[in-house]
């Protein structure tokens, strides 16, 4: 069952295309933290964004949501000007939200499996006993694998039964250790640093990071579906920073 939350966080976010300008009374009139580099901070700076694009011009389809404490999760394709795969999050405080993170990424063809950018399994299920759980090994992932740079350890968490969604990478265990592997013959560098956020619901947990690829300063949204106390599926948003003279407010990225 979606929850109250996550309704008024598809329609804030469905506001882009339909400029439904009740759905914009969810943020707080009095502070709003912004920390999409590209729009101006407080509670009308996203306000005036919608009303800078032309009629037609945007449209929004949210895949999945889900809430967990005062954090709203949102996993959508949203067309401004060109198709994007983007993770929004939102903090609420009371009724209100008063904080906003995201990452997009430009749509790519189906990867070597098929796979796109936002397709695959939408329900979520699971409970808040394996929600702990499932966010202790999508953690232990990243830092054991991803941060340490130690593939030897992939196969502690995932299997053959591995569905990918990364634009490059084919399916299972192999098509990890495979894409790493030429991306560091390459010279390509994948470096996962600080990890600023661990949010889930039962089996889907997203793990936000701050990092380098290819020498580019980049935020890391990785989405994990776990089953069995092991990890079933993945998508992931990569964006770079802008350059510090291109911010239109001063809050970071992170």
């Amino acid at each position: 069952m979606t929850t109250k939350r996550e309704e008024q966080v598809v329609n804030l976010l469905k506001a882009i295309e339909t400029k439904d300008i009740e759905a914009l009374s969810v943020i707080d009139s009095q502070t709003y933290t912004q920390h999409n580099l590209m729009v101006a901070d407080g509670p009308g700076g996203f306000k005036e964004f919608i009303q800078s694009l032309p009629n037609g011009f945007a449209s929004v389809s949210t895949k999945r949501v889900f809430e967990d404490g005062d954090y709203v999760v949102a996993h959508s394709e949203i067309e401004i000007g060109v198709p994007r795969a983007v993770f929004d999050i939102f903090r609420f405080e009371g009724d209100k939200i008063v904080e906003h993170w995201d990452a997009a990424q430009e749509l790519a063809p189906p990867n070597p499996s098929g796979r796109t950018l936002l397709d695959g399994q939408e329900n979520i299920s699971g409970d808040d006993a394996s929600l702990e759980d499932n966010k202790r090994i999508a953690k232990g992932f990243v830092e054991n694998v991803l941060m340490a740079g130690d593939l030897s350890k992939a196969g502690d968490y995932i299997g053959d039964k591995y569905l990918q969604h990364h634009p490059l990478v084919r399916d299972g265990l192999g098509g990890l250790i495979e894409a790493f592997t030429q991306w560091q013959a390459e010279g390509i560098e994948v470096k996962y640093g600080t990890i600023h956020k661990v949010l889930g619901k039962g089996d889907f947990v997203l793990i936000v990071t701050e990092g380098v690829f290819n020498g580019d300063e980049v935020a890391f949204y990785d989405m994990f579906r776990l089953e069995g106390g092991g990890i079933v599926e993945h998508w992931d948003v990569v964006e770079a920073v802008l350059p510090r003279d291109q911010w239109q407010n001063s809050n970071g990225k992170f």
